[in-house]
């Protein structure tokens, strides 16, 4: 099945209801959409930076305080 949106006339919160809408759908069945190789292998990654104590971690106020400094 092909489907066909008019991205082009669709508004930004539109288009983002559609991404919704998909996400929804697709997370129902969790078993239907395997997860990538290389997920796992970012998880081990993160997992071993932790147990080595290279890890870093922030609150998520400071965050946004980053990123609203950031693009402003």
């Amino acid at each position: 099945m092909s489907a066909t949106l008019p991205l082009a006339s669709m508004t930004t919160e539109e288009k983002l209801q559609v991404m919704e809408q998909l996400w929804e759908d697709l997370c129902r069945d969790e078993q239907q959409v395997a997860s990538p190789g290389w997920h796992g292998e970012v998880l081990a990654a993160r997992e071993a930076r932790i147990a080595r104590g290279e890890a870093r971690f922030s609150d998520v106020e400071e965050v946004k305080a980053r990123l609203r400094q950031k693009l402003a």
